[in-house]
């Protein structure tokens, strides 16, 4: 195994000069650098569109640090978990999880299966009842919230957090947006959806279902009931492929076959669909049509694309007679270069999925009744991210075809807020620009991940909350999560510093009004795997979740969910493969190696997470090895460059 991803290296390949240890380390037994305790943002966190403090979780699932209350870890970790994230069960269900690309453990030997983590904490809160904080104190003011998705679901959590009533706008007959409309029931439980939910609804958010702004009620009429409206509709239209004849009868979007689908009206489909993309939405429409499949000598009424347009629904009692659909899905670029998650890819080919890359599509085949007969494509490669044509054309043969290429927002009643591209534009506060008491988030800004609206809506809510106490909004930090603070740890555990007073001494490393010798850089940093001792980490490979492996034979009328949550042992040693990185994880080698016995455990009655060691520093002679030796980066030596 190559050594240099699991070594610390202080000197790089070509490095020749040796440092002088009079000047860099040790003058006359003395040294101008100490070391310091510094927190940095971990990759996990920074790569997490919600922005939530997963290696602060993981630290209370694998037992390091401990609830100060009469609490079981589980709903500790969960509180931890629900202060960005008020859906842990179903978004580490169905969230591709960037935070597993970035962790830096991947330098070792894989990823923490952050997700498999995360669904089992909210699993137990589910299944144990616990609900989310209460609402914080009444503060008067009322937010109008338009769509009942998930940003707008997650702004009226964090608003309720604060205090500020929240009424929620929604024009279908059920909470969820994409989460119950977009993603099918195999990979989100509905009673999971239902009860992740309902415990924000019980915060005393107001709900109005069946209700369309613009169409029921008035944008104008909102802003005189309201003192702020945040907009949260999402982009459910689908966008039709940019080629002639798409606007054929069969030929639909993925979003608005996914909705019928998941609306109960779709029961089956076409004998032959083509999917055309490469995303989450295009892996899920082929999933559920090869669930689905197809009935012959279907009366035209009961056509896939009537039921899908025509707010119509199938005959249960004809789904008897199903056979399986063929399903191909054609990509514009090469497969390995789609956008899904590769477990999605796996489990559709799994399933009797064709995928077919570099097919781009040139025009719609239409038989004499003008329906489509087949799409055509002409084969290609990419040079350099550049499409060269082969010269080849095909004609694809299909009875439905599904575009899932983009979508957009349906701004009816809202144009007013159109940027011209069936969106609405926001600044980094998440305000409608030149709109003074408008916020938006979600999709309808640009389409992207349901972690993303999180992380919007949470930050839309804090400068919501400033709009509405005539606050100024600050700045954005560089990183911009839900950072773990070691004083309010300290307050947690009754642990803060003193109060300062004038008459205190000044210039000295153990007055109790200031925390000594400590750092918060996690608003300015992310720590990298070059700044960690990869030498500890012991080679741990990491627990899967078991999936229940349908293929294609058995993938007719299937919906089983995808994925087992593993048990409480795995996923307490899943956690303990996280490497900590930025914060102190109580492994001791620096006061092992240390040869001054300069570095000692923090007596116990004062320790907490991020207080763990501290140094004598008249001890201490700068040598370096608690720096070198310190797995997680937490120690840097001080009043110098590290």
């Amino acid at each position: 195994m190559d050594s240099k991803h699991h070594t610390f290296r202080r000197y790089k390949d070509g490095d020749t000069q040796y440092q002088s240890w009079q000047e860099e380390i040790i003058e006359q037994d003395t040294s101008y650098k100490c070391p310091t305790y510094v927190h940095r943002t971990p990759p996990c966190q920074g790569s997490c569109p919600s922005g939530e403090d997963i290696r602060g979780w993981l630290d209370i699932v694998r037992g390091m640090e401990k609830p100060s209350a009469d609490m079981s870890w589980q709903e500790y970790a969960f509180r931890r978990s629900t202060d960005a994230n008020p859906f842990p069960a179903v978004m580490g269900r169905v969230c591709p999880a960037p935070c597993q690309d970035g962790c830096n453990r991947n330098e070792v030997e894989g990823f923490v299966g952050i997700n498999s983590v995360e669904q089992f904490i909210g699993d137990y809160a589910l299944s144990n009842k616990l609900n989310l904080r209460t609402a914080g104190e009444d503060t008067g003011k009322r937010v109008a919230i338009i769509g009942g998705g998930v940003a707008g679901l997650a702004c009226a959590y964090q608003l309720r957090r604060r205090g500020h009533g929240c009424t929620i706008f929604e024009e279908h007959d059920k909470l969820g947006g994409m989460m119950r409309y977009g993603i099918p029931g195999y990979r989100t439980p509905r009673e999971v959806l239902d009860g992740e939910i309902q415990r924000i609804v019980d915060m005393g958010v107001e709900v109005r279902l069946n209700t369309r702004i613009g169409t029921d009620v008035s944008a104008e009429q909102l802003e005189q009931d309201y003192d702020a409206v945040f907009i949260a509709i999402g982009a459910q239209s689908g966008r039709p492929l940019p080629i002639p004849n798409a606007g054929a009868p069969n030929c639909i979007t993925g979003v608005a076959f996914l909705e019928a689908f998941n609306q109960g009206r779709l029961k089956y489909t076409a004998e032959k669909v083509i999917v055309v993309g490469g995303g989450d939405t295009a892996m899920d429409v082929v999933s559920v049509a090869r669930r689905l499949g197809h009935i012959k000598s279907t009366h035209e009424r009961d056509r896939t694309e009537y039921i899908v347009l025509g707010q119509t629904a199938h005959d249960v009692a004809s789904v008897a007679r199903r056979e399986g659909a063929e399903v191909l899905l054609a990509y514009r670029r090469p497969i390995e270069n789609m956008p899904a998650a590769q477990h999605e890819v796996d489990a559709a080919l799994r399933e009797g999925v064709r995928i077919r890359g570099s097919l781009a599509p040139k025009e719609v085949v239409l038989g004499e009744d003008g329906r489509a007969i087949a799409l055509r494509v002409e084969e290609v490669e990419w040079v350099n991210g550049e499409m060269k044509s082969l010269g080849n054309i095909i004609d694809l043969e299909c009875d439905l075809i599904v575009a899932a290429v983009g979508q957009g927002g349906n701004l009816a009643g809202l144009e007013a807020f159109d940027n011209g591209r069936g969106l609405i534009n926001a600044d980094k506060a998440y305000q409608v620009p030149d709109k003074p008491g408008y916020f938006v988030a979600g999709d309808i800004i640009k389409p992207h991940l349901l972690t993303t609206a999180i992380g919007q809506a949470s930050i839309a809510a804090e400068a919501i909350d400033h709009y509405l106490r005539h606050e100024k909004i600050e700045h954005r930090p560089n990183v911009d999560v839900h950072h773990f603070d070691l004083l309010d740890k300290l307050r947690e555990w009754h642990l803060q510093p003193q109060d300062y007073t004038h008459e205190a001494e000044w210039g000295t490393d153990h007055a109790d009004y200031a925390m000594h010798n400590y750092e918060d850089r996690s608003h300015q940093e992310i720590i990298s795997s070059d700044k960690l001792f990869l030498g500890h980490f012991e080679h741990t490979p990491c627990h899967q979740r078991k999936e229940t492996g349908v293929d294609a034979d058995e993938v007719l009328d299937h919906y089983e969910e995808r994925f087992k949550g593993l048990a409480e042992e795995e996923v307490r040693a899943e956690a303990d493969r996280c490497m900590s990185c930025g914060m102190c994880f109580e492994c001791d080698n620096c006061i092992i190696y240390c040869p001054q016995d300069a570095v000692h455990r923090t007596p116990a009655a004062q320790s907490t997470t991020g207080r763990y060691v501290y140094t004598d520093y008249d001890r201490c002679i700068g040598c370096h090895i608690c720096a070198e030796v310190c797995p997680t980066g937490y120690i840097n030596m001080g009043l110098g460059d590290g």
